[in-house]
């Protein structure tokens, strides 16, 4: 794991290269985020038809609190201070809980993996928005048309699922929220986001969505639990994968680099989630929706590299 040094709080964060046994694979991050990130949504589809969303989540967090406690304990690595916890808190409220508490809902309300996995490739644009209006980056022209590329290809590929199955109304709404909730996380993520190790704020991240998720699943759920080999699959790719692997990359990545081109990552979210579907619940893969994923993938190349070249 790599520990970042002690920024100075400014409004453009700059933390130091990983250290050189990490830097060989951190070029592979962003690939290796999509890949993990965007099989979550198939995970979530085949786990919450076991339980409740909330339980299903509570169940999660726990899980990958069972997991990190150990490693942490031997690790050892350094607490977070003063008002770094309540910003990791924040982090793990708008993320941990907003985000992924209403894309469990949307899922039970009939939301397809590729649907949701679209309307969640809008956060660049909002990013895009509220970035410069926080003072934190600004977005060039070049990085505009690459995320306007990137929502056009993931329109298309929307509008082919649509064609096939109509989002329900209270899906919509979840997912639209979940998007808000996410995109705050980031943004504050970028400008409040303490240098701890990245085990101690997983710590906090997953403590605090579990302390929020599980009252409310007592509260509004039977917290009944039906235990099969697809629950089990499911809630292990869920807590491995994408709780612990690629969460953490993208808060290392959004550190690490600007907002808006990280974010862009999100255009080929869908494209991946929609042929993971296609190999794993069985949904429907058509040409214009492999158009959009073609469109989605040049967007996220032209907006990355405007980004770098800055």
């Amino acid at each position: 794991m790599v520990e970042f040094q002690p920024s100075k709080l400014a409004v453009r964060v700059r933390f130091p290269s990983p250290a050189p046994i990490f830097a060989g694979w951190f070029r592979f991050a962003p690939l290796i985020f999509v890949l993990l990130w965007s099989g979550g949504f198939s995970a979530l589809k085949i786990g919450v038809a076991y339980t409740g969303p909330i339980t299903f989540l509570a169940l999660r967090y726990a899980l990958v609190l069972v997991v990190l406690g150990p490693i942490a304990l031997l690790w050892r690595p350094r607490l977070p201070r003063g008002r770094q916890w309540l910003h990791l808190a924040m982090i793990g409220l708008l993320i941990q809980f907003g985000y992924f508490v209403l894309n469990n809902i949307a899922f039970t309300l009939g939301m397809s993996a590729s649907v949701l996995a679209l309307l969640v490739s809008l956060q660049p644009i909002l990013v895009a928005v509220l970035a410069p209006l926080l003072g934190q980056e600004r977005v060039s022209a070049w990085q505009w048309g690459g995320l306007l590329l990137g929502l056009l290809g993931a329109a298309m590929v929307i509008l082919a699922h649509s064609a096939l199955q109509t989002p329900t109304t209270g899906g919509l709404i979840c997912a639209a929220v979940a998007v808000l909730a996410l995109t705050a996380g980031t943004l504050y993520e970028k400008r409040f986001g303490p240098p701890v190790h990245p085990l101690s704020a997983n710590l906090v991240y997953y403590a605090v969505g579990l302390a929020a998720a599980l009252p409310l699943a007592a509260w509004l759920e039977p917290l009944h639990v039906v235990l099969a080999p697809g629950l089990i699959l499911s809630m292990a790719y869920l807590v491995i994968a994408n709780s612990i692997i690629s969460l953490s990359l993208l808060l290392m990545m959004i550190r690490r680099g600007a907002v808006a081109r990280v974010s862009a990552l999100f255009f080929l979210v869908p494209p991946v989630a929609s042929a993971m579907a296609w190999l794993t619940t069985g949904e429907t893969l058509t040409p214009v929706a492999l158009t959009g994923m073609a469109l989605a993938a040049v967007g996220v190349v032209v907006a990355s590299r405007a980004a770098r070249a800055r």
